[in-house]
């Protein structure tokens, strides 16, 4: 079968199509035959400084949809054939992907292949931070960083459905502004100047719920954005930046508090959490409360295409590569 492996880190270019066996499933896993795999930023970073990479060569990929191709010893409730989505650890680059039964779904009615990829990780991510991590109450104010991106595109959908009093949102461009606007959020700031755009919005009272992919002194930033009694969850690190501990005397003005979620953590610690949390958030798709847009496409052999169109920032919504049909 072919696969999309990297054998060093570097840019784009270092992404090559290779041949492999095709894998069987073990205990407690199956295999599907891939129809699409999503593109996530981790992959970059996986690509270009070893980001959860144990070794060389390394197979990237966390999501991907198909048809079932075979079960393990172990596996009920799922059978050959079946259309599901998966998140998986690594190596959905590939026509035929290893996934733990426990991380695979079946899909519901209304819920075609090419949509279900772009499921896995930005769904029960964007489910988790408003509600199992963020608590969001209806009538609270949001802001959300990376407002464009896929986890970003569904973070504000879902926090108008929840019926937040206003939901806002953090771009770096005009073109990711209007994107974001198209997808729950009531306004868009730009990243250098949010701070002061939330005062505006807010009245100088702040927002409750901040959501941070970013880090770094964007997460410090957010802190002040912060009302009385707001929360930030951080939920990556896509500057960079050394990691910080956040200091007592920092939260102890206004009540503040900070948490932190991981999609791949949760998969590891709690992997039967995951399952029910993503069919929670499944159900808001099927029923139509949310919408994630696929904006750009790449068949398999262009994944190097895939990772340059997002490592340059201009990328919104969610990136797919197709597989097979």
């Amino acid at each position: 079968m072919r696969a999309v492996e990297f054998q060093e880190y570097g840019g784009p270019e270092v992404l090559r199509v290779v041949q492999v066996e095709t894998p069987e499933p073990g205990p407690g896993q199956v295999t599907v035959d891939a129809a699409y795999a999503g593109v996530n930023f981790a992959d970059l970073k996986a690509r270009a400084e070893g980001y959860r990479v144990g070794s060389l060569p390394f197979r990237p990929g966390l999501e991907v949809s198909g048809r079932i191709r075979a079960v393990g010893p172990g596996v009920t409730g799922l059978r050959p054939g079946q259309e599901v989505a998966a998140l998986v650890d690594r190596g959905a680059y590939a026509e035929v992907v290893v996934a733990e039964a426990a991380a695979v779904l079946p899909l519901p009615a209304g819920v075609d292949l090419r949509t279900a990829a772009a499921l896995p990780t930005v769904l029960p991510t964007a489910h988790a931070l408003l509600h199992e991590v963020g608590r969001l109450r209806a009538g609270e104010t949001v802001l959300v960083h990376s407002a464009a991106g896929g986890v970003g595109t569904v973070a504000g959908q879902l926090a108008r459905a929840a019926g937040a009093g206003a939901v806002y949102g953090v771009v770096s461009s005009a073109a990711k502004a209007a994107h974001a606007l198209e997808h729950g959020y009531d306004e868009v700031f730009t990243e250098d100047a949010f701070t002061d755009g939330v005062r505006r919005a807010t009245r100088g009272r702040g927002v409750d719920l901040v959501l941070d992919p970013v880090g770094g002194d964007t997460l410090r930033r957010g802190l002040d954005t912060l009302a009385v009694f707001g929360r930030l969850v951080s939920f990556g690190n896509a500057s960079g930046a050394p990691p910080w501990q956040v200091g007592q005397p920092e939260l102890y003005e206004g009540g503040r508090s900070v948490a932190g979620f991981s999609i791949l953590s949760l998969a590891r610690s709690a992997p039967e959490e995951l399952r029910r949390l993503t069919e929670r958030a499944l159900r808001t798709v099927a029923e139509g409360s949310v919408r994630v847009p696929v904006t750009a496409q790449f068949p398999l052999a262009d994944a190097a295409g895939a990772h340059e169109l997002m490592g340059g920032r201009t990328s919104t919504g969610k990136l797919l590569l197709r597989i097979s049909g």
